[in-house]
C-alpha cells in the first residue's frame, strides 16, 4: 500500500487526484493528508507528496519531502528556474518533475520534434488556449513544447476563455504560404492529468533516490 500525501488538496487537480485514488486505486493507494497553503498539522508518515499548487506551495512541499525523506511529484506550474534546478539535482528522495504530466502531452511533444525536423523549412507558430481560470501564460506545456523545437517563448501566442482544459496547436507554414501543416493536442477532460499523475506516482514511490521525468517513466512504455 502506497500512502501518499496531496498537497494542493483544494484544487482542482488536487480534488481530482484524490477522487481518482479513492475509486480506481484504493487497493494500491491511501490518503494519508490533505494539505493546502492553510494546513497547520505536521505531515504524517508517507512515501510521497503528490503536489500541484502554487510555486511557493510546491517548495514548502518539497522542503517537507525532504524532512520525511519520501518521494516528491510536482506539476506545479510557473516554478522559478532555480527551484526547477534543485528538483533536478536532488541527490536524497525521488523527485519526479514534469509541466505536464499527461501520457499524450508527452507524445504530443515527441511528434513536434519529428515535425519540425521534415518541416525545417517552413515557419512555426505555436498556440495554446486554457480555462479562464489559469493564472500562467503561456502555459508551462507551451513553454515546455517550445523548448523541444527551440521555439522562442515569447512568440508564443496563448488565449484564456471559458472552462477549455487545455489546447496546444502548432502550425507549419510553408515559404510561399501556400499550405500548413496543423498538429493539434486538445484536452478533454481534465481528468485525464490526474489519472497520469497517479500513474506516476506510483511507479515514484518505488525509484532510487533522484531525479525522474517524463522520459523515465515512459521508457518501458514505448
Amino acid at each position: 500500500m502506497t500512502d501518499i500525501i496531496i498537497n494542493g488538496a483544494k484544487g482542482k487537480m488536487g480534488a481530482l487526484i484524490k477522487q481518482i485514488i479513492e475509486t480506481e486505486y484504493k487497493d494500491q493507494a491511501r490518503i494519508v493528508q490533505l494539505r493546502d497553503k492553510d494546513t497547520a498539522q505536521p505531515a504524517p508518515k508517507a512515501d510521497i507528496i503528490i503536489d500541484f499548487s502554487l510555486p511557493q506551495g510546491a517548495e514548502q512541499a518539497f522542503n517537507i519531502a525532504k524532512q520525511n525523506n519520501c518521494a516528491f511529484l510536482c506539476g506545479t506550474t510557473n516554478l522559478p528556474a532555480e527551484f526547477i534546478n534543485a528538483l533536478k539535482t536532488e541527490k536524497q528522495i525521488p523527485v519526479f518533475y514534469c509541466a505536464n504530466v499527461s501520457i499524450g502531452v508527452f507524445l504530443f511533444g515527441k511528434l513536434l520534434q519529428k515535425a519540425a525536423q521534415l518541416y525545417k523549412d517552413y515557419t512555426p507558430q505555436l498556440h495554446e488556449a486554457h480555462h479562464a481560470q489559469k493564472k500562467d501564460a503561456p502555459s508551462g506545456t507551451a513553454k515546455m513544447l517550445a523548448a523541444l523545437i527551440n521555439f522562442p517563448q515569447e512568440n508564443i501566442t496563448y488565449e484564456r476563455t471559458g472552462t477549455v482544459p487545455g489546447t496546444h496547436i502548432l502550425n507549419l507554414t510553408s515559404k510561399n504560404g501556400d499550405e500548413v501543416i496543423s498538429l493539434t493536442h486538445k484536452a478533454l477532460d481534465r481528468k485525464l492529468f490526474a489519472s497520469s499523475a497517479v500513474k506516476i506516482a506510483l511507479w515514484l514511490a518505488g525509484q532510487k533516490a533522484g531525479f525522474y521525468d517524463m522520459n523515465n517513466f515512459t521508457e518501458n512504455l514505448l
